[in-house]
């Protein structure tokens, strides 16, 4: 099965480790290797050459202009030559924009009707786009699965990628069997491992039972004692997935405010942080694309 992929590239290690593991989860996939640009893109050291010698302002503005669309389109089409080495079929995109990389995205993913969208932890803005900022931004607002590659990925976790199984954490909701469809979907042939950690919170008297018919549910204890619920549950999920050998974990969320943003300290959001796997958010199934 073919599906269409957005992937963020800056040029990072990290945005590179995410094509290397994207390329691994998801082989048959269509891609656009998507970078976005902020003017004034190109270095002090540049900017200064390009200041030389110009009629004016309006010269420079138009020369720093000139040489960042041509400086981005290069690193996309470089992110390009690195998918296809991973064994990606994938075409550039580039997009300029004045800040606001996670409602791009989320613009984006809606615009191209993508399938998944899929970032590095520490990508798609240098140095200053770490875990909490652009990351955390486009699982908030694109309304479409986002997978988030942490980096580094240990050996043993990048081995996992090639046919590891997928954990989807589970806790009754729409949202868990929402996450649950969209696994099978994207990953046909893993073998799928719903995981209701003790602690977490149900939505039903069934105490996490599956309304699916056929799916089995691990139960995993979590001890007392080990932080804020939702780093407590992550870390549990985490866990089990070093010790299934998984590939990736698919949590899902159970609604957005009217401003789009995922409640702080949520299982999912938490998961980003504390389960050291990529991480796929699936938002609710009126929001994405199941």
């Amino acid at each position: 099965m073919t599906i269409d992929v957005i992937a963020g590239y800056d040029g990072s290690p990290a945005a590179a480790a995410a094509i290397d593991a994207g390329a691994a989860l998801f082989p048959q996939a269509h891609v656009w290797i998507t970078h976005l640009w902020t003017p004034p893109f190109a270095s002090e050291s540049l900017r200064r050459r390009l200041w030389t010698g110009v009629a004016g302002i309006n010269s420079f503005i138009e020369a720093i202009e000139r040489e960042g669309e041509a400086e981005a389109r290069r690193l996309a089409e470089r992110g390009v030559r690195l998918a296809g080495t991973a064994g990606w079929n994938a075409e550039p995109l580039v997009r300029r924009t004045y800040g606001g990389e996670g409602l791009c995205f989320a613009q984006l993913a809606q615009d191209l009707d993508a399938d998944l969208v899929i970032v590095g932890s520490r990508g798609l803005g240098g140095a200053h786009a770490v875990l909490g900022s652009v990351s955390d931004m486009v699982v908030h607002y694109t309304p479409r699965p986002v997978l988030v590659v942490p980096h580094p990925l240990l050996t043993a976790e990048q081995a996992a990628q090639a046919g590891g199984p997928v954990v989807i954490g589970w806790d009754g909701s729409p949202g868990a069997e929402g996450a649950r469809t969209v696994a099978a979907r994207l990953f046909p042939g893993r073998d799928l491992i719903a995981v209701h950690v003790d602690g977490m919170e149900t939505a039903s008297p069934e105490d996490g039972r599956p309304p699916a018919e056929g799916l089995t549910v691990e139960r995993v204890e979590v001890a007392a004692g080990h932080g804020p619920h939702g780093r407590a549950v992550a870390e549990a999920l985490g866990a089990y997935c070093r010790r299934q050998s998984a590939a990736a974990l698919v949590v899902g969320t159970r609604g957005r405010s009217a401003t789009r943003e995922i409640l702080t300290g949520s299982v999912a959001m938490a998961t980003l942080h504390h389960a050291h796997r990529p991480v796929m958010v699936v938002p609710p199934p009126h929001e994405g694309s199941v």
